[in-house]
């Protein structure tokens, strides 16, 4: 199979998400999308991100309904810091009779060349590129960056740009501001990704 893989914290997993990667499997050659869950680096207390337990058992909670989406631990078990390089070379091991391809915002493909062996991955994968819509302070970076290096990318035979992909304005911050600011998120998250942060009053 071609699979897709798009990487996240899903802190939590939204809507935002789920359309993405549905469209990107509906609308390229890839069989399915995994959601690779990216486990929390524990040099670094972040008091905003969820265990890895309850993210990874959001996303199924997602997905559980379609067949072309599936939830992913398979950082879990891999040294830290997570580079994508090693985590592709594992999961190729593992499962040697599928192809893997990468999902990513522009926003992402700005920094790929500063990734380590970028150029490695590049070779051999795939990379499907969704447009997103930058904050200024991401404008202000952008300008700040090579975009002689940036130019290279784009022209790659193996970045392919989705610019039909539909263009989310959600973000998983915004989520939880706005649940710790006791506003009403349901129709921001999947009926029982909302449930579950609800019995679990996360956020607030």
């Amino acid at each position: 199979m071609n699979i897709g893989l798009y990487f996240g914290t899903f802190n939590p997993i939204h809507i935002g998400h789920l359309v993405i990667a549905n469209h990107i499997v509906e609308q390229t050659i890839l069989d399915q999308v995994w959601f690779v869950v990216t486990p929390q680096n524990p040099l670094k207390n972040k008091s905003t991100l969820l265990k890895d337990s309850h993210r990874l058992a959001m996303v199924r909670e997602a997905v559980y309904d379609s067949p072309k989406l599936k939830a992913s631990d398979i950082e879990f078990g891999l040294s830290k810091p997570n580079y994508t390089a090693s985590t592709l070379a594992h999961i190729m091991d593992k499962h040697p009779d599928h192809s893997f391809s990468l999902i990513m915002g522009e926003d992402n493909l700005r920094n790929f060349h500063k990734w380590k062996n970028y150029e490695n991955i590049l070779s051999n994968h795939t990379i499907y590129v969704y447009p997103r819509v930058l904050t200024p302070q991401e404008e202000d970076e952008y300008k700040s960056l090579n975009t002689d290096e940036i130019d290279k990318l784009r022209a790659n035979k193996n970045i392919i740009y989705c610019q039909d992909a539909p263009v989310m304005r959600i973000s998983a911050s915004f989520i939880r501001k706005s649940i710790k600011e006791n506003n009403d998120v349901r129709f921001l998250l999947s009926e029982p990704v909302h449930k579950y942060v609800e019995e679990m009053h996360f956020y607030k």
